[in-house]
């Protein structure tokens, strides 16, 4: 009976220590806020599952290794000198390819196309290997941390690349691509994206994509389901053998989107030890309010250019991209906050608890929030934690251990072929 107590009396304690240490944080000054966040990313190695700094790294005159002004045009969101600066040690670098036309002369390009960028990657990491090692697995991660250099990992983003080629999930995961977004913006012969809906039955995953489901289980490929239609994702997650990630999506409860998972969504991926990896592109964050002038130009560039992503040429995605920017000054957008992002990991926290969320920012892709609105500001995604009372150890969680403990979990599985 004195066992019990004494165990009752030491839990009493832990929770007492836990209340005074939460309020303790919240009562802190942002300077002190902002200190016991360096202290944290200091212990921690922090990963963001998805960027598209990768097409950067294609231009002759920009130089990762250099610190952009986030300020100026076309600096981009993400390079090693920021990344630095907003304690981020670790990033996924996605060789994203636009879709095409699915005949054997599109897949070529396509594969062509990833394996540019993938290459690309590699070629930053050789030039720069005193900053940034190569990551093939979390403990690469973690090594180089010790070492004091960052971390690059590979993914590609759209099933598109590997075309109808099965073979090419394990070429891709021999040049070092450890996770594949199976489609972007629209339908591909892997399943049904989330925004295409020029067939009005959702499909979901097809014949050919239940056999790619089951090649990366084989293989050791992390599946994403970012981008994919709501039966593609359920389809993926009743075949799969193992966890399977949204690397950059949010919560539909707080922003209504097909882009974003709904709270079933979120509880069967929790289910399955998965993790939505919350994404800064600003209107998956949060519903934007009406502009009628602003509807109206999108409504007119769309029409000009259609879905311009999937525009295969990079000099003319470059001056389409510099008309974006443009109309984006003349029309911009209210971002959402830091703590409007904060308020989705709240969600699934409370939702499903907090070891099956992360950060997936979607840089260069079009992430960005006021208040970490580049990689330089990352920290303060941190410090917002904090001021809520999330613990080093949730912390720890929510920037790495989750995502990575999913990635050891598709290894083991992959083990058992």
């Amino acid at each position: 009976m004195s066992q019990i107590r004494s165990m009752a009396f030491l839990f009493i304690i832990l929770v007492l220590a836990q209340a005074a240490f939460s309020g303790e944080v919240k009562n802190l000054s942002e300077e002190a806020l902002k200190q016991r966040a360096r202290e944290i990313h200091q212990k921690i190695v922090t990963v963001d599952t998805h960027c598209d700094t990768a097409m950067m790294l294609l231009r002759e005159n920009w130089n990762p290794a250099e610190r952009h002004n986030p300020a100026l045009p076309f600096s981009g969101k993400i390079d090693l000198p920021r990344m630095k600066e907003g304690g981020l040690d670790a990033e996924f670098f996605a060789a994203f390819v636009a879709q095409g036309p699915r005949t054997e002369d599109g897949y070529a390009q396509a594969r062509r196309k990833a394996e540019e960028l993938i290459k690309a990657v590699k070629k930053m990491v050789e030039n720069n290997g005193q900053l940034i090692g190569l990551g093939y697995s979390p403990e690469d991660a973690y090594r180089f941390k010790k070492q004091g250099k960052l971390t690059a990992f590979l993914g590609i983003e759209n099933g598109y690349a590997i075309g109808r080629d099965l073979n090419l999930i394990k070429y891709f995961y021999d040049l070092g691509v450890r996770y594949i977004t199976l489609c972007h913006t629209s339908d591909n012969d892997i399943c049904d994206s989330s925004t295409d809906r020029q067939e009005r039955e959702d499909k979901g995953l097809s014949e050919f994509g239940k056999q790619v489901v089951r090649e990366c289980n084989r293989i050791g490929m992390i599946i994403d389901i970012s981008h994919a239609s709501d039966k593609t994702f359920y389809d993926v997650l009743s075949l799969s053998k193992a966890p399977i990630i949204a690397s950059h999506s949010c919560t539909r409860a707080l922003s209504d989107n097909p882009r974003n998972l709904t709270d079933d969504m979120i509880r069967a991926l929790a289910r399955k030890g998965g993790v939505i990896q919350i994404c800064f592109l600003s209107a998956y964050v949060k519903t934007p309010k009406p502009n009628p002038e602003r509807d109206k130009a999108l409504a007119e560039f769309r029409a000009k250019y259609g879905n311009w992503r999937d525009i295969q040429d990079e000099a003319q995605r470059q001056k389409i991209m510099e008309e974006m920017q443009e109309l984006n000054k003349k029309y911009p957008v209210e971002l959402a906050t830091v703590k409007d992002l904060v308020d989705h990991i709240d969600h699934v926290v409370k939702l499903v608890g907090v070891d099956y969320v992360g950060i997936g920012t979607d840089f260069d892709g079009g992430g960005g929030v006021q208040g970490c609105n580049d990689v330089s500001e990352m920290i303060n995604v941190t410090i917002e934690l904090l001021r809520r009372g999330y613990s080093e150890k949730d912390i720890r969680k929510i920037w790495g251990e989750n995502f990575f403990r999913v990635f050891h979990q598709v290894e083991e599985v992959s083990k058992k072929f």
